[in-house]
């Protein structure tokens, strides 16, 4: 009859026993720190080219500033895009949404001063920030272009 096979208390407890050899075999180890080596090497090469040993690398803490041109219909915006203007928080961008889906477009920036919060100096803050509105005489609705009827006093 076999003799049933000898267990090892190391391996029970998930331990590695003492005599297993290293993970990895010795050209594994070589081809990892070749590669290691190569990639050090590569970005070395890489710093060189880029002018780092001249100190023509750009440091971002004293990069120039630029400037960006960020604009938003009014008719079209959601509260999210409004809600970045200087001055205009989540509230403030969600009654513009209300007024404009109650009342309608706005016909000219000025139409802002109907909603709650927003006076004549927020109103100057977004301006910039804000895409001309078109003329509502020149939309065409169903292919003809609405012109404004004149009257004849």
């Amino acid at each position: 009859m076999a003799e049933p096979p000898q267990r090892n208390s190391k391996t029970d407890r998930g331990e590695r026993p003492s005599h297993v050899g290293p993970l990895w075999r010795r050209s594994d180890q070589l081809a990892a720190a070749t590669l290691t080596l190569l990639g050090l090497v590569g970005m070395a090469a890489y710093w060189f080219a880029q002018g780092g040993a001249q100190g023509r690398l750009l440091d971002v803490d004293h990069a120039p500033r630029r400037d960006y041109a960020f604009q938003v219909d009014v008719n079209s915006a959601e509260w999210p895009e409004l809600a970045q203007l200087p001055g205009v928080g989540i509230t403030l961008a969600q009654r513009i949404v209300e007024r404009r889906e109650t009342v309608g477009p706005f016909l000219n920036h000025d139409d802002l001063l109907e909603v709650r919060g927003i006076g004549p100096r927020t109103l100057e803050g977004i301006r910039p920030y804000l895409l001309p509105l078109v003329d509502p005489s020149n939309v065409a609705v169903h292919g003809q272009v609405q012109r404004p009827v004149k009257t004849d006093p």
